[in-house]
């Protein structure tokens, strides 16, 4: 049923029942309003614990987490994992433009005053990274730490990718009669396009992820040559869109990146340069797109708070939490014990 905020902006709110007895996920859910939006977050651990805030990228919730939230727990630590609007469990506005990144940021912002954080240690991945390293930039003083994992930022001191600018998502409407329909068909045309410079293949994702009629999110998490997705692991990252109408999220992240405003990020980049408290990054040896010893340099050499800290490049692809989640919170809680917070 299509509901509106105050403002009157329609959005949808996925039925609880599509979330009932998900494989290794039993938190128990909390909500906080964010712009008029209902947005999902897990919250576990003593409430007074140190703040590990955890951010998930595209196409995922916070299920991602869920194998890094216990471990981090029993250690003593609060962790809070949020669903991006337009994910998980939390509202998504029906509106095919609702999706850019100066907005997402605004609402994880906003997100973090609501719930009254400080002292944030940050953990991010894909489009949560450069989401969160973004509100680093703009509020350093709310992030005692950060460990950023198939991390990035969305404008480094180079353009990371050259795509085409796209405002308006409508000119890219689902296509039932594609001929690439699913993640593995568009694989089968454009992984000839992944190598040193990632932009075709990005802006070919861009436009499967809007056109493709057959896309659903766990295609695109159970990746070739990691660990592969149960059943049950499948139908979980799926529940959050049991129809088209709820699937905005997923199909127009990826192109927030081809309507990037560069001024905010650029000065953002620079304000990175002057981060001096702990950052750690750990990358999957597998990932070619964010995750390579490139970007992975490029950040660490670029912000002052990563000096000498044991960057590492771990077994695991993209979605790294969900290949090698166990050991990625190995690194974490390493991390965090090493760096305390004054």
């Amino acid at each position: 049923m299509i509901q509106k905020t105050a403002s009157g902006r329609e959005f949808v709110r996925t039925p609880d029942e599509q979330f009932a007895g998900l494989e290794g996920y039993d938190f128990e859910p909390h909500y906080v309003d964010v712009d008029g939006f209902r947005v999902h977050y897990v919250d576990e651990g003593p409430g007074d614990g140190e703040t590990v805030l955890m951010l998930h990228g595209e196409p995922t919730w916070s299920y991602l987490y869920r194998k890094m939230i216990p471990p981090v727990v029993n250690a003593g630590y609060r962790a809070i994992a949020p669903d991006l609007v337009g994910m998980g469990k939390s509202d998504k506005p029906i509106d095919r433009n609702a999706h850019t990144f100066e907005q997402q940021v605004q609402w994880v912002s906003e997100l973090i005053d609501n719930l009254g954080l400080e002292q944030i240690s940050l953990v991010c991945q894909d489009w949560g990274s450069a989401i969160g390293l973004r509100l680093v930039a703009d509020r350093p003083e709310l992030f005692a730490r950060v460990f950023a994992a198939n991390g990035f930022a969305v404008r480094m001191d180079v353009t990371p990718l050259d795509i085409p600018r796209l405002t308006d998502r409508r000119e890219y409407p689902v296509d039932p009669d594609a001929k690439i329909r699913t993640w593995d068909d568009f694989l089968g045309e454009a992984i000839k396009l992944i190598g040193e410079d990632m932009s075709d293949f990005f802006w070919g994702w861009v436009r499967f992820a809007l056109t493709g009629p057959d896309f659903l999110p766990s295609q695109n998490v159970d990746t070739r040559g990691q660990k592969r997705l149960t059943p049950g692991e499948i139908a979980a990252y799926d529940a959050p869109f049991p129809s088209e109408i709820y699937m905005n999220g997923p199909r127009t992240l990826p192109s927030m990146m081809a309507g990037v405003e560069d001024e905010p990020n650029l000065e953002a980049w620079e304000k990175l340069g002057r981060f001096d408290r702990p950052l750690l990054s750990v990358c999957g040896k597998s990932d070619p797109l964010v995750g390579t010893r490139k970007n992975q340099d490029m950040l660490t050499s670029h912000v002052p708070g990563a000096k000498g800290q044991p960057h590492a490049r771990i077994p695991a692809g993209h979605f790294i939490q969900e290949n090698a989640g166990e050991l990625l919170a190995e690194h974490l809680l390493n991390f965090l014990r090493a760096n305390p917070i004054a």
